[in-house]
């Protein structure tokens, strides 16, 4: 009975172990996709945010850094991020959706430069793009440690279970095996003393 039940327990493990295998190779290649993707939109985020920063310091340039200074301290602008999940390889992964009110621009033209609106509507697109940008880098956070964890479940099962399983199959195959031919040799012996 122990037989058996390990070998049945042996056919489940080797389909885990497979079905384990299966889902790393498919993490692997979502990380290394979403690595690829996430370096092409930071460099276009970092491009974009410096282009940003440049016109915000030719405002300050421009114009008394005391007028620049009121005109961003009291911001009419509110927005909210919701974070929704999605399931990627059984693994809940963030999405984030903003809801934007208000204004940006919420200070008089006297005083202020044209490169101050430029910078705070460049800044403004920029949002979607950094919050794209933080839910690809939680998703692959999120991918790697998954990753690491089916990792280790396989090594358990390749290297621990599945041997150890194997072994003790071999070991009740060889003692069964061996009280068979004990208790052939004992069914002779009766009959030849039987015969005798």
């Amino acid at each position: 009975m122990s037989l058996l039940r390990l070998k049945r327990r042996l056919v489940i493990a080797r389909r885990g172990h497979k079905l384990l295998k299966d889902k790393q190779e498919e993490l692997m290649r979502q990380i290394l996709a979403l690595i690829d993707d996430i370096k092409t939109h930071r460099q276009r985020v970092e491009k974009e945010l410096f282009s940003a920063l440049t016109q915000f310091w030719f405002a300050q340039n421009n114009y008394d850094p005391r007028y620049i200074e009121q005109a961003l301290m009291l911001p009419n602008r509110k927005i909210t991020i919701t974070i929704k999940t999605k399931n990627i390889l059984n693994v809940k992964v963030p999405v984030f959706e903003k809801v934007v009110t208000g204004d940006i621009r919420c200070y008089g033209f006297l005083d202020t430069s044209g490169e101050l609106d430029f910078a705070l509507h460049r800044l403004e697109g920029l949002l979607d793009s950094f919050l794209l940008l933080a839910e690809k880098e939680k998703t692959l956070e999120l991918l790697a440690d998954e990753m690491e964890k089916t990792r280790r479940r396989v090594n358990a099962l390749e290297y621990v279970l599945i041997p150890n399983i194997e072994e003790t199959i071999k070991f009740i195959t060889l003692k069964l095996t061996e009280t068979e031919r004990s208790d052939l040799v004992r069914l002779e012996r009766v009959k030849e003393i039987i015969r005798g």
